[in-house]
């Protein structure tokens, strides 16, 4: 079955698609893997995750490698790693194909697949370090990218919340990706909208939702989600609060397409 999920990357991730297919959406990218790919995700950042096994009797199935900050702050010191330049290259990244890696993630596939195996702390470590290894043995110029530690610069709100407006966070998120404390994001949001983030996410889905609704014939319950609604119900009641019609109402007022 096909599985999607809007999340917040929070750490680096190297992932390499077993079986199936495996697709990620960002505000300005989007990449497919497929069988025996692997992708270097970048940390923080808004995404939308599609994993769909292969038909008819084949899963999904998928190696992941969190490379959470404090594993690489550790290689860093113990390797004296320094950085120097910020990585300003695209945030996910296509790996070319590496025997090496491949082995490695051949290495690691019994521990995912085994209940009763599992990676200790200080084994845990020695993967990651591997896998770090590996990336930078093929591709030396990832070393910004992997060891880049310093907190989002502050970035074009406006430009920012038009683009990711439709993802379901928390406002601390929103704040955190655009180099800003909570408070000052509200402040400069204030400033650059005239009005506080939750009311402005609401109307801006709202408006969103009604101009897919009646320009390109869509239901409610196939874009509740995707605008950032928990819940159809939720989304329904807010959209005939804000129009006086439900969603369905509109609907049966458009014209059949012949």
């Amino acid at each position: 079955m096909r599985k999607e999920k809007t999340c917040f990357l929070t750490h680096n991730t190297l992932v390499m698609l077993v079986s199936g297919q495996f697709s990620l959406e960002t505000s300005n990218q989007f990449v497919a893997l497929q069988t025996g790919e692997m992708l270097l995700i970048g940390k923080n950042q808004l995404a939308q995750l599609t994993k769909t096994p292969k038909p008819p009797n084949e899963n999904y199935e998928a190696i992941i490698i969190s490379l959470q900050e404090n594993l690489l702050r550790k290689i860093a010191l113990e390797e004296k790693i320094e950085i120097s330049d910020k990585y300003t290259g695209p945030s996910n990244i296509i790996i070319p194909p590496n025997d090496f890696l491949k082995g490695y993630f051949q290495s690691v596939l019994p521990y995912g697949r085994s209940s009763s195996e599992q990676l200790n702390s200080d084994l845990g470590l020695l993967k990651v370090k591997e896998a770090v290894q590996l990336l930078l043995y093929g591709m030396p110029d990832l070393k910004p990218f992997l060891f880049d530690f310093s907190d989002p610069y502050k970035i074009d709100l406006k430009k920012f919340m038009l683009s990711n407006f439709h993802y379901n966070v928390p406002i601390e998120k929103f704040a955190q990706l655009t180099g800003r404390s909570l408070a000052a994001f509200k402040r400069d949001f204030k400033v650059a909208f005239g009005t506080s983030p939750r009311h402005w996410l609401l109307e801006r889905r709202l408006a969103e939702a009604r101009h897919l609704i009646e320009k390109h014939h869509k239901k409610a319950s196939a874009i509740y989600l995707d605008l950032g609604f928990e819940s159809l119900s939720h989304f329904s009641h807010s959209f005939k609060k804000k129009f006086g019609k439900a969603p369905r109402e509109i609907n049966t007022q458009i014209p059949a397409v012949r």
